[in-house]
């Protein structure tokens, strides 16, 4: 029994039965950012832990890819902590815990953070208020023994939200979350890779045609709406032709850019072919889409791209609105974006 948890503590048998599903949870989890959301999240809950940070390892560096402190974000603004989260690099001769465990692979368990034992690192790699206390940082260690990133968590808590030290026993049950969640990211990330457009880093259209098929399943299950919004470049022949290949390489990024600036998390941004693109808008009725659509137009139209003006021309269609089947909302939209672009571009047409 791990005395030290609650007051009414967990069983071993139950925290492996836990750590089993959890680990179940991640291995089907196909989306890279939502899983690194996950794991922390999961962790958290498996610890009881107030705050923890997830960084993935990039050559000599770790990236922050998560962080999650309720009691920090409020106190240093969630665009502070946002900002910090894909942009911060930390090297790895730098002092710390996340860079030592990344180094050496070791997990480091410290009960209070403010006696740390001569020899062991204790620089903390974000900025965290004052009462942290106790720390568990293990490495996302693959089963070849490459370390992929390092999970940090930070004050666990007794039923009364106390902040006691992490239990023992938890080091090397957290250390097999931790080498399931290392899999799950290699997994999610050659999957990502492959689900992704090399030169926009949009969605292809093989992943595209799976949420389809995922969101007609979901409206037959739930009736949720789902819109589809194709989008053409309007004249981008001529910008090739003009300006050099490279610079239409360019113009393809800038636009895939703007589009995942001002679609939600969950919104499906594919590259669909060429210079046509495809947004499809999950459990979002017609009118949703339309003023998405016409919010799209104009940022667009008043962004400045590399060689300057650009317009594009979209086509709207939603089940069940417009159409009784998903497989019917792909020619539909097509439908209204040749309508468009023959009204003269630079419009929005549906049925």
């Amino acid at each position: 029994m791990i005395s030290d948890v609650s007051r009414e503590p967990r069983s071993l048998n139950d925290l492996l039965r836990q750590l089993i599903r959890i680990g179940i949870a991640l291995s089907s989890e196909r989306d890279l950012g939502v899983l690194l959301e996950r794991i922390v999240a999961e962790a958290r809950r498996f610890t009881n832990a107030e705050a923890g940070m997830l960084f993935l390892r990039e050559g000599g560096a770790l990236r922050f890819a998560v962080v999650q402190n309720e009691p920090f974000v409020p106190r240093f603004g969630a665009a502070d902590t946002r900002a910090w989260i894909g942009a911060e690099r930390l090297a790895l001769d730098l002092p710390g815990l996340a860079g030592h465990v990344a180094k050496t692979g070791e997990t480091i368990l410290l009960p209070d953070a403010s006696g740390v034992p001569d020899g062991r690192p204790s620089t903390f790699d974000a900025p965290t208020d004052d009462n942290t206390r106790s720390v568990l940082a293990v490495p996302l260690q693959e089963p070849a023994g490459d370390v992929v990133g390092v999970l940090q968590l930070i004050n666990a808590r007794d039923e009364d939200g106390e902040v006691i030290p992490f239990a023992a026993a938890f080091e090397g049950l957290v250390r097999s979350l931790a080498a399931q969640a290392a899999v799950a990211i290699r997994n999610a990330t050659l999957e990502d890779l492959s689900f992704k457009d090399p030169l926009t880093g949009a969605y292809n259209r093989r992943y595209f045609m799976l949420r389809i098929e995922e969101e007609a399943k979901r409206h037959t299950r739930y009736g949720e709406p789902v819109s589809l919004v194709l989008i053409d470049v309007d004249h981008f022949k001529p910008v090739n032709d003009r300006h050099g290949h490279s610079t239409g390489d360019t113009v393809l990024r800038e636009v895939t850019h703007v589009l995942m600036e001002n679609s939600r998390d969950f919104s499906i941004v594919t590259r669909y072919g060429g210079d046509e693109f495809a947004v499809l808008l999950v459990n979002t009725p017609k009118p949703g889409a339309l003023r998405y659509a016409e919010r799209v137009l104009g940022i667009v139209a008043r962004h400045q791209f590399v060689h300057g003006h650009l317009t594009v021309s979209m086509g709207v269609a939603t089940l069940p609105d417009d159409v009784r089947a998903a497989d019917e909302l792909i020619p539909t939209a097509d439908r209204a974006l040749y309508t468009a672009k023959q009204a003269g571009r630079n419009n929005i047409q549906s049925c």
